[in-house]
């Protein structure tokens, strides 16, 4: 794979990737219309795949967030394109790597010495690279070892880069800006927690040795003296990533052994420890034919607020959507409704909810889901299709939803997202309120 030899870090370096992409979205559009006036019937599938393959270039030599926001993409089936989707995905794992030189320039950096005087061995050709870092092999006292390195600049680039992308999502997102920025400000606070390796190291060992007990799960061991700011070592774990994984074929009860444990995983870290590992996606878990599966990604966790858990999860329960009063009251306290509403929208939107919620929470409404189910996914996706046409929505500039939503329902999106891909049948486990099904007012 082709090494990247340095990366844009000034605002102005890195605006210039952005339109530079634009450029080259243009010229495709243009070579495409050229050719539709030859063949009328031609399709947009030329079109998408070279405007992605030109967009995910830019990003990923930006690295950092410009790179994750593709990441994030990458596992929301039906926003994009499959040729978008199919491309961003290289961003969970297989980014170009930093070249040699700025991995040993960043050892220096922070530790004074090379990989090779840290290390009895160290391969300087990474084996993954990802959004924020990248991944290396070395060796210490006989032990196999797996050493991120930060790509140099993405921390200070953060705040910048966001601003470039800020009139863009209001654009997509037809919200104002100064609804938006809550958003924006929830966002940048989980990417600058993403780029400090001392707070992931920290998390990394607290979230690992409480949920150490959970059947199928696999934790490394962390090097905090092979570790710092934009470094962390830990321990080799040995398996495949998710698509790869599927790829031998695996019998229906390890696909369904490795969805227990995933589900089991989230279930304790949200309603136990009320904090989460907010960034399901494959490149964060490795798959093992025994069953079991390997948690090696910690930089991104959200800490659940106790208020937004409350009512959050008080929804989940089917007695709660029948109550209107306390239904709205809870709609109001989560911000899905909003004190300048008329009451046709405060209607509209009370109903659509409802809607919403009974169909993301049927998980929950049974002792046992088949996350395999593809005509359950198909509804999901073709409700969220429709949301796109409502004229309501369209209409309306109000941002819906307490900002600590956006990390929550993430993690429940790609958890879900990756239990459909197992095809996996999981015994929802639900916390002791719930099983009752009777929630007091």
């Amino acid at each position: 794979m082709k090494t990247q030899n340095s990366v844009p870090t000034t605002k102005v370096a890195r605006a210039s990737q952005f339109v530079k992409a634009g450029v080259k979205v243009g010229g495709n559009y243009i070579k495409h219309y050229s050719k539709k006036l030859l063949d009328p019937d031609l399709s947009k599938e030329e079109l998408h795949k070279d405007n992605a393959a030109d967009i995910y270039e830019a990003l990923s030599e930006l690295k950092g967030s410009a790179l994750k926001m593709a990441q994030m993409l990458s596992m929301d089936r039906g926003l994009l394109p499959v040729a978008y989707s199919d491309k961003f995905t290289m961003a969970q794992y297989s980014a170009p790597p930093l070249s040699g030189p700025l991995v040993v320039k960043t050892f220096k950096t922070y530790f004074g010495k090379t990989p090779t005087q840290l290390f009895d061995k160290f391969n300087i050709d990474a084996v993954n690279a990802a959004s924020i870092g990248q991944v290396h092999l070395a060796w210490k006292d006989g032990k196999k070892l797996a050493v991120k390195v930060q790509y140099p600049g993405v921390a200070d680039a953060v705040s910048s880069d966001l601003k470039i992308a800020k009139p863009l999502a209001v654009r997509l997102l037809n919200l104002n800006e100064r609804d938006i920025d809550r958003y924006m400000g929830e966002v940048e606070s989980k990417l600058l927690e993403e780029t400090d390796y001392e707070l992931e190291l920290r998390r990394s060992i607290e979230i690992s040795e409480a949920c150490a007990h959970i059947p199928g799960l696999v934790f490394p061991k962390y090097y905090p003296e092979f570790s710092s700011r934009r470094i962390l070592t830990m321990d080799w774990v040995d398996g495949l990533h998710l698509k790869d994984f599927l790829k031998t074929n695996p019998s229906q009860a390890i696909r369904n052994e490795i969805g227990q444990a995933l589900w089991d995983f989230y279930d304790f870290q949200i309603h136990t420890l009320r904090q989460v590992h907010a960034d399901p996606h494959p490149g964060n878990f490795l798959m093992r034919p025994d069953g079991t599966m390997g948690v090696i990604d910690f930089g991104c966790v959200k800490v659940i607020p106790e208020f937004y858990y409350d009512n959050y999860f008080r929804l989940v329960n089917p007695d709660t959507i029948e109550n209107n009063a306390l239904t709205e009251s809870i709609f109001e306290n989560l911000e899905f409704l909003t004190p300048q509403d008329s009451p046709k929208d405060r209607a509209f939107f009370s109903d659509l909810f409802k809607q919403m919620i009974r169909m993301l929470g049927e998980p929950f409404a049974v002792d046992e889901f088949d996350f395999g189910d593809d005509t359950y996914f198909n509804k999901v996706y073709a409700f969220a299709e429709d949301l796109s046409k409502v004229e309501e929505l369209k209409k309306s500039k109000v941002a819906r939803g307490s900002q600590d939503g956006l990390y929550v329902n993430r993690t429940y999106y790609g958890l879900y997202a990756m239990l459909n891909e197992l095809k996996a049948n999981v015994v929802t486990t639900k916390p002791e309120w719930l099983k009752s099904k009777k929630i007091a007012a």
